[in-house]
């Protein structure tokens, strides 16, 4: 039997077990939510609980009784108790269309801890933000940071932390597994598979099952194909500006068509993108966001990006997991790529020299940010440079 391997945000989670509030994990389509629901499921030490498939439309009858009532009764039918607190788990709750107002009912009337997964995160905003309002806690689940990838490999490297203290040896260990991180990226299923032909046909299921289960059954779009093509053109466009003017002449949509395609994307987590950096008063003109895809994997199987593309949104992929970004840009083209929560910059090279350090030093003492680094994907004896595999 293979060993579940737990995730970092487990951690998170932990806290709030206990707590009368629904527990809501949402995120890309295939990062590991199913597994972690069942890894939670197993770890409460109760019989009183029940877990849903709600992907089986057998289960999904459960919750169809206008009088909920009859749902308590479903329940009580598969097994749960109501004089004593009872767990109830289920996954991809997008399919069941009322079941905020369920959740709701039986958190103001039951001791019911309801376990939650959902892969559209612009439906749960949408239904849970009012019915469920002070009765949730929401977790994010992303593709695996680098740490976890080494985790799921079993793969015993200890990192430094002090990046003074990686030697070109060091370097030269990690280096291959860092490769093939950014190269097939982050999705469980493609970590843990080890044929390089396997990785590839994974890949090409998870865009596949994404295109099927969140376009065609969730988006409910007209264009079907439209929406297709601007995924390829995305990935194509990954940490570049999103121009919606070209694009959608380029595909032969209205903006507000293709504003709503972007809004979905990024509510179902394919594409994230973040806004130029400003303190107050900014005298640079206003600018159009970045934008980033879910994986680097999927940008590499399926538009065949160069590495510097790859490698930034690889970087991409770890810092979104510790907060807020944003970048900067000056009219003469400067820039930094990215600012984490408004006071740590981080600028993303192949091979940094000294006048990308200049240059990142100047615009972060106009900007008053007192943390800057240079994040290297090859060695470097530079001052103020991190390696990617230390984010």
């Amino acid at each position: 039997m293979t060993m579940i391997k737990p995730r970092i945000v487990l951690e998170k989670i932990k806290p709030y077990i206990n707590t009368q509030e629904a527990i809501i994990i949402t995120g890309m389509r295939r990062t590991g939510k199913t597994t972690l629901l069942n890894l939670i499921y197993t770890q409460i030490d109760s019989n009183n609980k029940i877990f849903l498939d709600l992907e089986n439309p057998l289960n999904r009858k459960y919750f169809e009784a206008e009088n909920y009532e009859k749902v308590r009764k479903n329940f009580e039918l598969l097994g749960i108790d109501f004089s004593k607190k009872a767990f109830v788990f289920c996954d991809e709750i997008q399919f069941v269309r009322n079941l905020p107002s369920v959740v709701k009912y039986f958190y103001d009337h039951y001791q019911i801890k309801f376990f939650l997964t959902g892969s559209a995160n612009f439906y749960l905003k949408n239904l849970f933000s009012e019915s469920l309002s002070g009765r949730k806690f929401i977790f994010e689940l992303h593709p695996l940071t680098f740490g976890e990838f080494l985790l799921f490999k079993e793969i015993n490297l200890k990192i430094p932390k002090n990046p003074k203290e990686i030697t070109k040896s060091i370097f030269d260990t990690i280096s291959p597994f860092y490769e093939e991180y950014i190269l097939f990226g982050g999705f469980p299923q493609v970590v843990l598979e080890n044929d390089v032909l396997r990785k590839k046909k994974i890949l090409e299921e998870i865009f596949t099952s994404f295109f099927q289960l969140e376009i065609r059954q969730l988006g409910d779009f007209r264009k079907n194909e439209v929406v297709r093509d601007l995924m390829l053109l995305l990935m194509q466009r990954a940490g570049s500006k999103l121009d919606t003017q070209k694009l959608s002449k380029e595909l032969k949509i209205s903006r507000p068509t293709l504003t709503e395609y972007i809004y979905f994307l990024e509510s179902t987590y394919f594409i994230k993108t973040i806004k130029p950096f400003s303190k107050g008063k900014d005298t640079e003109i206003r600018k159009m966001p970045k934008v980033y895809i879910c994986d680097s994997g999927l940008i590499n199987h399926f538009v065949k990006a160069d590495m510097g593309v790859l490698f930034e949104n690889s970087i991409f992929e770890n810092l979104q997991q510790k907060g807020e970004l944003n970048y900067y840009q000056r009219k003469s083209g400067v820039e930094i790529d990215f600012i984490l929560n408004k006071e740590e910059a981080y600028e993303v090279k192949i091979n940094p020299d000294k006048s990308d350090l200049r240059k990142l030093k100047d615009l972060c003492k106009d900007l008053d940010i007192k943390k800057f680094k240079i994040i290297s994907k090859n060695y470097s004896d530079l001052e103020n440079v991190v390696y990617g595999f230390n984010i």
